[in-house]
């Protein structure tokens, strides 16, 4: 007999190759109508320097997911206080760079003062508009949203201008809490289905290349340009 949190994993993972497979068409209803979940305040950031973080998304196992190397060029989009960016920071290693991104300038001085303790010398903060991170085309070879996508109040025009910051073969990769889970202990507002990301995304020219389900309560949805 299979185990019952087995069983679940399984039923799981055959709800999401089905909602890969049929697009829009499944959970379609539902990924029409989403709406963008509040925008979590710089007052909050608390919350993202939790200690329980690690244990429950595992930053580092997404990290080695999307295998990221020396030298690469990446944007942290909506960075808040730098959990990520400091992460990203040595990936690439001193020859990379970091680009750390986000709409509200409190966070973007928090994450000032990360980096200054740290001595990390790789990074350049960009404060971002909510319709375009402002920056450069064809600048990056990765660009990472962890729990943000959802968040996004203008998302179609974000996307186009990411998309033009993209180098050719780059990705665009979006760490969100899975909907489809109802054991996932966080608002429903804030999480994200594969078919919400891949009718969104794919509207705007990206292609879902690729889903893991490494983390304990995330997707890892990894995108790239259509040719």
């Amino acid at each position: 007999m299979i185990p019952l949190r087995l069983r679940g994993r399984l039923v799981m993972a055959s709800l999401l190759v089905l909602a890969v497979a049929q697009g829009p068409s499944a959970l379609g209803r539902e990924a029409a109508e989403r709406r963008p979940a509040p925008v979590m305040g710089y007052q909050g950031a608390d919350w993202l320097e939790r200690s329980e973080r690690d244990d429950e998304e595992a930053p580092d196992v997404a990290l080695n997911v999307l295998k990221i190397p020396k030298g690469a060029s990446v944007a942290d989009i909506g960075a808040g206080s730098g959990f990520i960016t400091e992460r990203l920071s040595a990936r690439v290693g001193p020859a990379g760079r970091v680009f750390a991104n986000d709409v509200q300038p409190q966070m973007l001085q928090m994450l000032a003062r990360r980096l200054a303790i740290r001595k990390i010398t790789n990074v350049t903060l960009v404060q971002g508009a909510v319709d375009d991170p402002k920056l450069e085309p064809a600048s990056v070879d990765l660009e990472i949203m962890v729990d943000v996508y959802h968040e996004l109040s203008q998302p179609q025009s974000m996307l186009r201008h990411l998309r033009e910051a993209l180098k050719a073969g780059g990705r665009l990769v979006l760490l969100e809490y899975r909907k489809e889970d109802p054991t996932v202990p966080i608002k429903f507002e804030h999480k994200m289905s594969v078919a919400e990301a891949k009718m969104e995304l794919e509207a705007e020219g990206f292609t879902l290349a690729k889903v893991d389900e490494a983390l304990p309560r995330q997707h890892i949805l990894i995108f790239t340009v259509k040719p």
